[in-house]
């Protein structure tokens, strides 16, 4: 018993300690609006809009979790992980040894993430509420990193890419789909919502210490971009 309190203990200490060091990274949101609709948001209003057909990342869900390679005993992290679609997925795909963290910044997605993997009686999701700032992952306890949907919205994405970065193991992968920014394939919603461009968000996890690997030619209007964990060059 106490060998598992001084564990736990010790877990929480690194736990905090990443907390505040990425909290107090130096800089500036890059989008302040972007999150309003999810502020107090509950599942029961946004599951329709997430989980319906038409959404290409929810149509490809299947094609897209194929395509992660996913083997059991994998420990993945769905970062905005929403109604958690394909969290549920995940935890059948690296079995009962296995470990999926669904991480979302809404209190209610969350909860009815757990909910869900209850009913299916998925014991392996773990739900994280994080922040703006911090997945609020453990030091090296993923080997692989999902952002779907998603990195458009982090409004302080060098300190989110560090919060990852800390989180993975060595040798661990990050998967990036989001939308594609092109005036000619875009509609005006995405051209005036997403703020950066497939080039630009490559660039901006490369300085974060990550090594661009592939790109996946499965989607149309998302991209899907493959990274390894590298050395930070920046604190």
């Amino acid at each position: 018993m106490k060998r598992l309190l001084f564990a736990i203990v010790f877990v929480l200490i690194d736990i905090l300690s990443v907390e505040f060091a990425f909290a107090n990274i130096d800089e500036q949101n890059v989008n302040p609006e972007i999150n309003r609709h999810y502020q107090g948001a509950e599942f029961q209003d946004w599951v329709g809009v997430f989980e319906q057909a038409g959404r290409e990342v929810f149509d490809q869900r299947h094609a897209v979790v194929q395509a992660l390679r996913l083997q059991p005993g994998m420990d993945i992290a769905d970062i905005g992980a929403g109604t958690g679609f394909y969290s549920l997925l995940f935890a059948k795909a690296v079995g009962g040894t296995g470990n999926v963290f669904a991480v979302d910044v809404t209190e209610d997605f969350i909860f009815n993430i757990n909910r869900r993997a209850r009913e299916q009686n998925l014991k392996n999701i773990h739900g994280v509420i994080s922040h703006q700032k911090n997945t609020l992952l453990a030091p090296s306890s993923i080997d692989l990193a999902f952002v779907c949907a998603t990195y458009h919205h982090f409004e302080y994405p060098q300190t989110m890419l560090a919060s990852i970065h800390s989180a993975l193991r060595p040798g661990g992968k990050l998967v990036i789909i989001d939308f594609r920014k092109q005036a000619e394939i875009s509609s005006n919603w995405v051209m005036s919502h997403v703020r950066s461009d497939k080039q630009t968000v490559i660039k901006e996890i490369e300085q974060a210490g990550f090594r661009f690997e592939t790109e996946s030619d499965l989607l149309k209007s998302n991209y899907f971009l493959w990274f390894v964990k590298g050395n930070r060059v920046h604190p």
